[in-house]
């Protein structure tokens, strides 16, 4: 009988979102924080967001429909890369949006594991940030079963409120 390798390594997660309902979307996952090592990638606000006991970084809030969009997308990857450097997330678990997109394409590239979990707000079409990462994903979750004529590759679990 084989023995389990008692000093194998939990794996290190970023849990990502942008703030609003991403964000408290995300907060439902607050055991799994809690469980394993792991900080929380997020939005810098004009409100608190950070959680006393856990490591928190902040991007820079954007917009597509904004002019500086670009140059704030470039920005935000190369802060995702250097939070990337620092922490080593083995797993990142995102619930999106826009700021989001480099860390999550910095785990497929360094050959991580990504989960994203589309928003419990769309119930019959994606958003922009969920067709994307539909495409990287290692784990897609869907909210509603109805999603899955959208994303049939998805797994449904139902509302994570």
């Amino acid at each position: 009988m084989k023995r389990k390798n008692s000093n194998k390594k939990s794996p290190k997660i970023c849990f990502a979102a942008s703030t609003g309902g991403h964000y408290e979307q995300l907060m439902m996952l607050r055991p799994l924080m809690e469980k394993y090592d792991s900080f929380v990638l997020t939005e810098e606000t004009d409100y608190e967001t950070s959680l006393k006991d856990k490591k928190t970084y902040y991007l820079h809030q954007v917009n597509r429909k904004e002019k500086l969009f670009i140059p704030e997308m470039i920005g935000n990857s190369l802060l995702s890369l250097g939070i990337f450097v620092r922490e080593q997330p083995d797993v990142v678990i995102c619930t999106g949006v826009l700021a989001m997109i480099p860390m999550c394409l910095l785990a497929k590239a360094f050959g991580r594991k990504l989960i994203y979990i589309e928003s419990f707000a769309k119930v019959t079409t994606p958003t922009e940030t969920g067709k994307l990462m539909y495409r990287f994903a290692d784990q897609f979750y869907v909210q509603w079963e109805s999603m899955l004529e959208v994303f049939p590759n998805a797994k449904y679990v139902g509302s994570i409120y």
